[in-house]
Order: C-alpha cells, then sequence, then structure tokens
C-alpha cells in the first residue's frame, strides 16, 4: 500500500486521512453497489496536487477515485472498485474564477455546489440552467459531468450543455483543455484580450469534453469548468396541466417547448410531486390523495423588454393549445400550488432530501427514449412492478424534454426502506428486471452505473472496444476509478 508521507507531501497535513469513520463513509452508499473500503481519503487544494497526485498514481498503480459532490450519493460511481483505493475528496475546491454577465458564463473548480453558485449568478442576473432539486451538497461540475438532464430544453442545445469548457488532467498525468480553453495561449492570455471559454467543441475538429462528460471518473479529473448561464427573468408564471391521460400532456409539452414558449417545463408523477413537498409518510398520503396521476409543470417568463406582455400573449396562445388538446391550465394541483413548485426547483432541495425523505432510500432507473416509445415503456414498468409485488402506485415518474425537446429522459424513482432486507431485493430484483426489459423496448441507457453497466455495454462490443483503447491512451495504468463504466 502506498506511504502515507507521501501523500501529506502533496496535500499537506490534515488533507489525508485514513481514520476509520472516514474511511467509512466512502465504502458505500444508497445503491446495491458492493462495499468497499478505500485505504485514504485525500483533498487537494489546488490543480497542481491533483496532478502531483495522479502521478503518484501511476507510479505505485494505485487506483484513485474522484468525488466533487458531499454525501448521500446514489449510484455506487463513488464507492472504489478496487480494494486499496485512494479517494480524492475534491469538495475543497471551491474557487469562482468569475461569473460573466455579458457573456453568459461562469468558471468554478469542482467543490462548487448549486447552493454556493446559485446566488453569485443572481446577483450577476443570470441563473444556472441546473437539474431537479439537487441536493444541497451536489457539486455543479459533477452534475455536469453526469449529463443530468436539465430543466430548460429550450436552452439546452446540445447533450453536453450546460457544459462549455473544462481543465483537466487525465491518468496519464498530462494537463488538457477542452473546447476554446485550449488556446491559444493560456487562460489568462485569453482573458487579456477579453476572450472567455465559452465554446465547447475543439481543440480543431476534436469534442474531448464528451470524452469525460458519463465517464465517471475514469478519464481523469476535471480541475475547473466554465458553465453557460441564462438571464435571470424579470417576470415568472407558473402553470400547471393535469390529466389522467399521459399522451394529453406529451402532445401540450411537446408543443410548448417547439414553439419556444416556456422555460422549465418537465412532467411528474403524483408520487413524485407529493413526495417533493411532504414532509413524512402521512403528509405524502394526505398531498397524493389530491392529485390527479400526471402533472405538467411549466414556466412562462418575461425578461428586460416588455416582460407583462410577453407573458400574457403566451398565457393567451397557450389557452388556444390547451383548448384544442382538452386541457384545463391551472394555478394548482390538488394541495400544491405552481407558485410554490417554481421557488423549490429553482434552488437545491431543502433537507432532508426528497428522495430520502419517504423511506429512507431511492433507487432511480432513467434512460433516454423518444415519444413514440415512452408510454408503452411506461406501462411495461408498472406491469413488471406488479409482478415483482412492488405496488405502481408507489412508482415516482419524472419526464424531462431534452435538447429542444427532441428526446426525453424518464426516470423511475422506487422509493423503499433501506434496513428492511425484503423491501431491498423486491426492489434490487425490479431494478434489474426493468433494465434488461426497458432496453429490449428502445430504452437508451446513455449513463449507466453499477451492475447494469456490464450488461448494457456487452450489447454493443464495437463500442466497448473503442472505449479501452481509449482508455488505455488517457490512463494506460488504469488508475482512475477501475471497475466502473466498461473498465
Amino acid at each position: 500500500m502506498i506511504d502515507k508521507q507521501k501523500l501529506v507531501k502533496i496535500v499537506g497535513t490534515g488533507m489525508v486521512s485514513d481514520r476509520e469513520e472516514d474511511l467509512e463513509k466512502y465504502s458505500s452508499d444508497i445503491s446495491f453497489v458492493n462495499r468497499v473500503r478505500p485505504a485514504y481519503v485525500v483533498k487537494p487544494g489546488t490543480a497542481g496536487e491533483v496532478q502531483k497526485l495522479i502521478d503518484l498514481a501511476n507510479a505505485t498503480k494505485t487506483p484513485l477515485v474522484p468525488v466533487s459532490s458531499g454525501a448521500p450519493h446514489f449510484k455506487g460511481d463513488t464507492v472504489p472498485g478496487n480494494g486499496g483505493s485512494i479517494i480524492v475528496d475534491l469538495s475543497g475546491m471551491k474557487k469562482v474564477e468569475f461569473v460573466d454577465r455579458a457573456r453568459r458564463v461562469a468558471m468554478v473548480e469542482p467543490g462548487v455546489t448549486f447552493e454556493e453558485l446559485i446566488p453569485l449568478c443572481t446577483k450577476e442576473g443570470l441563473r444556472l440552467n441546473m437539474p431537479l432539486l439537487p441536493r444541497k451538497s451536489k457539486s455543479v461540475t459533477g452534475s455536469i459531468l453526469e449529463r443530468e438532464p436539465v430543466l430548460m430544453p429550450g436552452y439546452q442545445w446540445d447533450m453536453s450543455d450546460p457544459l462549455a469548457c473544462a481543465g483537466l488532467y487525465f491518468g496519464n498525468g498530462e494537463e488538457f483543455r477542452t473546447g476554446q480553453a485550449a488556446g491559444p495561449g493560456t487562460l489568462k492570455d485569453q482573458w487579456k484580450v477579453g476572450a472567455v471559454q465559452k465554446a465547447p467543441y475543439g481543440p480543431g475538429t476534436a469534442s474531448l469534453h464528451r470524452l469525460i462528460q458519463g465517464a465517471q471518473g475514469t478519464m481523469g479529473i476535471v480541475t475547473w469548468m466554465s458553465i453557460r448561464c441564462e438571464v435571470l427573468p424579470k417576470m415568472q408564471e407558473p402553470f400547471f396541466s393535469a390529466s389522467h391521460d399521459l399522451d394529453q400532456l406529451l402532445d401540450l409539452m411537446s408543443w410548448l417547448i417547439r414553439l419556444r414558449m416556456v422555460t422549465e417545463c418537465f412532467i411528474l408523477n403524483n408520487t413524485n410531486l407529493a413526495a417533493i413537498f411532504a414532509t413524512d409518510m402521512e403528509d405524502y398520503q394526505r398531498i397524493k390523495e389530491t392529485l390527479p396521476p400526471y402533472i405538467l409543470f411549466y414556466n412562462i417568463a418575461g425578461y428586460d423588454y416588455f416582460p407583462e406582455d410577453r407573458i400574457a400573449a403566451y398565457i393567451k396562445d397557450i389557452a388556444v393549445m390547451n383548448q384544442r388538446i382538452g386541457l384545463d391550465t391551472g394555478k394548482s394541483a390538488g394541495l400544491i400550488s405552481a407558485d410554490g413548485l417554481l421557488k423549490k426547483i429553482q434552488k437545491p432541495c431543502d433537507e432532508p432530501y426528497w428522495k430520502l425523505c419517504l423511506k429512507g432510500a431511492s433507487q432511480d432507473i432513467f434512460f433516454l427514449t423518444i415519444y413514440d416509445h415512452m408510454e408503452r415503456q411506461i406501462a411495461a414498468m408498472k406491469e413488471m412492478s406488479e409482478e415483482i409485488g412492488y405496488s405502481p402506485t408507489d412508482l415516482g415518474l419524472y419526464i424531462q424534454p431534452i435538447v429542444q425537446g427532441t428526446g426525453y429522459h424518464c426516470e423511475f424513482n422506487l422509493f423503499y426502506d433501506p434496513y428492511s432486507y425484503t423491501e431491498s431485493d423486491r426492489v434490487k430484483d425490479l431494478s434489474n428486471m426493468a433494465t434488461k426489459s426497458l432496453m429490449n423496448m428502445g430504452a437508451f441507457f446513455s449513463r449507466p452505473y453499477g451492475d447494469e453497466a456490464n450488461w448494457i455495454f456487452n450489447r454493443d462490443a464495437a463500442t466497448t472496444d473503442a472505449l479501452r483503447r481509449i482508455k488505455k491512451i488517457f490512463d494506460p495504468n488504469h488508475v482512475m476509478n477501475p471497475g466502473k463504466v466498461c473498465f
């Protein structure tokens, strides 16, 4: 095992821990990934320290597991795949280099959370295109690297958005900058001539930012990232459309995004909407009883020029669309107000985290799909739930259009008691069954985790072989989070 003093020499005293309680925190998470305890937890403070850690790992063949978000973790990607691994905890790297209103971009280190960055963006008249209710400890960089779906699909032009550029060290120890940041000159040289690192493509014809997204830290460690931001509205008017017929809501949502009428836009079922607002199980049941099966939420924004007129015109046009489809729009659904949901989703989730407040744990099954397949996939998921003994009415559902509405992120949330072996086994069996069945129905698992990753990559031998060849180039000694993805 690697000498602790060599780590201390790199990051300093107090930044390396082998205490039992610290190692235990990183040995497991809220997933079904096997428990593996790391050898050390190391907390670098600079990019230079990260590079030295990678060089030491290569010299000693020691696995590194990068972690930027705080607990709780859900997907198993931060649990070591091998014994003797070192957790590289980046949560202390919290520098915000800039928030640029004119170019609508911000640059941050990996330890910056949504809770820390949102106020800085608001001060400059900007906001983040963020995922649904990230936990307070969630790293902005970590979320974007995982390609978590964002709430405003009209501002998402590519699957990589809102990633702009990134600085990283690959597993071979080499420094690299993606996109516009690649050059010419250093970052400071570029700033001196008024450039900011906003365009993600390059250097040249390459798009190497795609190599690090969804890689679960198996290619390298990102030490900074620039993020595309959006203008903060002057006025906002959120609404609900609810129905027993999911197809009606999907039809309306498609038109809202296609005509660029709304900002935030997504569908929740009554299970998830009640869970977001509930404080305990009794409160959850009380709220859920008042809600229709499916609820479409959308927000209309007005900006600097004539915000009232803009919102009024869209409200009028959407009313015509609702009438054609046969839907009603309102400011509330059951006991939940649209304004209340808007306030929640434009900031991180309050404690306790909404996926944990019902039973203590949640297993998420998520994939990309298209309009034509979705209803059949949802119906199949309900049938499998019933077959396995998990009540279909307890399934959480979240549908998020992505990339201008050209596709959909479909997510099922399976709430369960982690201390009940019966419930845990039932949910694990359902997750395994559903993943395999949904793949056969056109579901695309673009960022698989845990055991499911093996089944998914094994279905595409050519892609898996290409990824392994790339891995040999950028991480020849396989020190970066071995055992994850298809490695």
